[in-house]
């Protein structure tokens, strides 16, 4: 039993009377709670409702009891009742513990036909009549993590399931898999709280054990589910269901008559892309895969660092309905990682969207039998497909399976978060709508790394290189990796965002909705998760140092220069409540040293050469020019925690004025809003105002401002706060040097129908051109991704080529001022 798992009976109050609450009666949980519990010190039943447990009694006890017997059954005619004797009770309120079963063999007979004692009821009457509260906590023990197969095996119908063992396989199982046993403890119910919620309070004592009854069990059920996931169909079975549905064989039929061909070519059809796309979830192979990806995390990584409270309010809410888990996506190995971790953490294995490009073979058929299901990169012209895709979303949601899917549609190669790709948010939102689930929850999940096995291969994508296909050749490359180290891993989990809440009436609400509210949700939904990313991202050190690099305003610096402007990012990151590396938390000075060590082992700084025409000796170091990009994706890890700092300073040096307010910086600090919306995801629900008085409040903690002495809402720079303004403007100079040259391009091109490819190339060209010519500095800022998003958002504002000239003048203005304001 882990701590998050003892915590919960620690928080239970100390007068309170605990009684553990078992599925199926079972002797063996009874004494491992009396014995385990008792360890802990933890609340340990004494005492079991209708369980016979006089062999596990002394001698002189057992012939106590047989005498209270004998006297009872000589003197009233009858055998003696812990009921009635009121026993139960005294024992309650001296222990304070005990144990109750939910479901036996004959016990409904009993209780229904015999119209015997029922324990809850008991419970329900003595809670009537004592100050003292009784919680009910449930209690579930594990002998395997794997789901139940729809059809038993001989093995299981001989000796009992692996969710409900018989006496010899508890046996087998304990000795030669010990470490496959375990328990858990879910949500204890107040009762008297449950018993003041009820509707009608008049109601019988039986017919509210009724309620009890099935409410426990159904919090049994579902917490169970949340840890071996649903019951394991067959491929067949799950491709029938899906096939013929009503609404698949409606398409189907419709379909092949606007096609005019034969129904059986549309239903070959179909068939064929259910193989195309659905996993083959196999246990074994999942255990397989758990050992061998632990092995290369241990070979690659200095460990993992899971943000455990944050897991555990997943696997609580886990219990609602299943996961819609959406990490972002930075490595190949993000999907590996996080379902080793729930594996580990004793949760299923979720069902994970993967790009077809991974479907190749041998690692194809792994990656399905680890649970990975394939969809094309564009569903466009294929609407037999699209349907079908979206009947088997439906169908893994039915079923109860908890789906891993990538919203920014791919792996990020700038470091930060990529803008929202809607297209799944949206069946998911359908398929709810459709009465897929009672509930869906959203889990957004960070997932950051020191360093990425892949950064070489992004660099070279991000400056104009063809990204190569995945095949087996990279996989019998990636040997080499494994005599590496790559750092941490960085794992943390936002609260989960319930769908029921988001739509107060569930899918009945959609139903009523327009389709363009819908879409409205579905976009809101979409940059909601992405906040809720970028609200979990880690600074690391490696990321600092690369910024204080880039952003130094000099060729050369020292180390103390480095560390310094380290550490003034870091002092505004923790301002911001960002998540810290744990090395920053225990050596902040030792952990920037470190990252700057690495970096020259690595040659991506290098030590300065002295000018000999002016006699200097080497001094301080410089940037090796070749690795600023990779410089650059680190940076842009936690960029988004310095976007507001960037964009207040930088409204802030526009105003070229000693004094300023808060309100003349809102019209410039909303305008960086809207020209960068497509590079970063801001926060809908606050306003520039916020941002800016939040900003402005934590240069004043940092002596970057001071208040007016006299005037209300009037700020002063004092005389560092120029160069810590620039320190933090300058985060956006790549962002504008990018800009400048997609304006170029669009002044200079005469081609009126480029693809896309050759714009972006053909733009690549003019930026290296330009940092030949110095008309732009950095060459991080020849990035085909920035290139993209610029010409996204000039397209949107108006300008579609050279035509736009007065409109070109004026933006290129605007960014010739900022670039000024940064390095002047």
């Amino acid at each position: 039993m882990g701590a998050e798992q003892a915590d919960i009976l620690k928080n239970i109050p100390d007068d309170a009377i605990v009684v553990y609450t078992i599925k199926y009666k079972s002797r063996f949980e009874f004494l491992f709670a009396h014995t385990r519990y008792r360890q802990l010190r933890l609340p340990t039943p004494q005492l079991s409702f209708d369980l016979d447990i006089y062999f596990w009694q002394s001698l002189s006890r057992i012939f106590r009891i047989c005498l209270a017997y004998l006297d009872t059954l000589v003197r009233l005619r009858r055998i003696p009742s812990p009921y009635r004797s009121d026993y139960y009770r005294r024992a309650l309120l001296e222990s304070g513990c005990a144990m109750l079963f939910l479901v036996e063999k004959k016990e409904f007979y009993r209780r229904f036909v015999k119209e015997k004692n029922d324990p809850l009821e008991y419970l329900i009457d003595l809670q009537k009549t004592i100050a003292r509260p009784i919680y009910l906590v449930p209690q579930l023990m594990f002998f395997s993590k794997h789901p139940q197969p729809a059809m038993p095996s001989l093995l299981d119908t001989v000796f009992g399931t692996a969710q409900r063992p018989g006496t010899l396989r508890k046996l087998a199982t304990l000795v030669r898999f010990p470490g496959k046993f375990f328990t858990e403890l879910s949500q204890p119910l107040n009762l008297r709280q449950w018993l003041g919620q009820r509707v009608n309070p008049e109601k019988s004592a039986d017919y509210l054990a009724l309620q009890l009854r099935r409410q426990l069990l159904m919090q049994h059920n579902r917490h169970r589910q949340s840890i071996t996931g649903p019951v394991l169909k067959s491929n067949e079975e799950l491709k029938e269901s899906i096939l013929t549905s009503d609404r698949i064989r409606g398409f189907i039929k419709k379909h092949a008559e606007s096609r005019q061909e034969p129904i059986y070519k549309i239903r070959k059809q179909a068939d064929g892309y259910i193989d195309e796309i659905a996993a083959r979830y196999s246990p074994p192979m999942i255990r397989i895969m758990a050992a061998v990806v632990g092995w290369i995390i241990n070979c690659m990584f200095d460990g993992a660092v899971i943000d455990k409270a944050g897991l555990s309010r997943v696997k609580a809410m886990s219990r609602k309905g299943p996961l819609i888990l959406i990490p972002c996506h930075k490595s190949h190995i993000d999907y590996l990682i996080l379902s080793y971790v729930l594996y580990n953490h004793n949760m299923p294995c979720p069902h994970i969207a993967a790009g077809k490009n991974l479907s190749f073979w041998p690692l194809g058929p792994i990656f399905r039998s680890g649970g990975a299901f394939f969809l094309r990169r564009t569903f466009r012209g294929a609407v037999l497909y699209s349907r079908v895709f979206s009947a088997y979303i439906h169908k893994l949601l039915e079923e109860g399976f908890n789906l891993e899917l990538f919203i920014e549609g791919g792996r990020s190669r700038s470091g930060k978060l990529l803008m929202p790709k809607l297209g799944m948010i949206s069946m998911l939102l359908e398929a709810y709508r459709n009465g897929a689930c009672e509930d869906m929850i959203f889990v957004p999940v960070y997932i950051g790394y020191d360093r990425i096995i892949e950064e070489h291969a992004y660099i070279h994508e991000v400056e104009g290189g063809k990204k190569e296909d995945e095949n087996l050749s990279q996989v019998l490359r990636a040997r080499r990796f494994l005599k590496k180290r790559y750092g941490k891993i960085y794992i943390n989990f936002h609260d989960p965002i319930s769908t029921r809440e988001l739509v107060a009436d569930g899918p009945a609400a959609l139903d009523r909705m327009p389709q363009k509210e819908i879409n409205a949700l579905c976009r809101n939904l979409g940059w909601r998760i992405i906040n809720a990313i970028d609200k979990q991202t880690v600074v690391t050190p490696h990321g600092l140092v690369a910024a204080a690099i880039l952003n130094f305003p000099r060729p050369r610096f020292t180390q103390e220069e480095l560390i310094d402007i380290a550490k003034l990012y870091l002092r505004w990151a923790t301002m911001q409540k960002a998540k810290l590396a744990d090395t920053i938390i225990l050596n902040t000075t030792g952990a920037m040293e470190n990252a700057i060590e690495h970096y020259l082992s690595r040659k991506i700084i290098e030590k300065a050469l002295g000018d000999k025409d002016l006699n200097e000796a080497p001094s301080g170091y410089r940037v090796n020019s070749g690795k600023r990009s990779l410089l650059e994706f680190y940076k842009n890890n936690s960029v988004s925690y310095f976007v507001p700092a960037a964009f207040t300073a930088l409204a802030i040096l526009k105003k070229d004025a000693f004094q300023f307010s808060a309100v003349d910086l809102h019209n410039e600090y909303s305008f960086f809003q809207d020209f960068f919306k497509y590079e970063f995801a801001f926060d809908l629900d606050r306003p520039a105002v916020h941002y800016v008085r939040k900003t402005i409040k934590a240069f004043i903690d940092d002596a970057i401002l001071m208040p007016h002495p006299t005037i209300p809402d009037r700020y002063q720079i004092t005389s560092a706060g120029y160069r810590k303004l620039r320190l933090f403007a300058a985060f956006m100079k790549p962002y504008f040097e990018s800009y400048k040259v997609v304006l170029h391009f669009l002044r200079t091109n005469r081609k009126e129908k480029l693809e896309t490819k050759d714009r972006l190339k053909k733009i690549q060209g003019i930026g290296l051109q330009m940092v030949k010519n110095k008309e732009i500095n950095l060459i991080e800022s020849v990035s085909r991704i920035n290139y993209s998003n610029g010409l996204t958002y000039f397209s949107a504002s108006g300008i579609k080529n050279h035509a736009d000239e007065p409109r070109i003048a004026h933006f290129e203005t605007l960014i010739n001022t900022y670039l000024a304001l940064i390095n002047p």
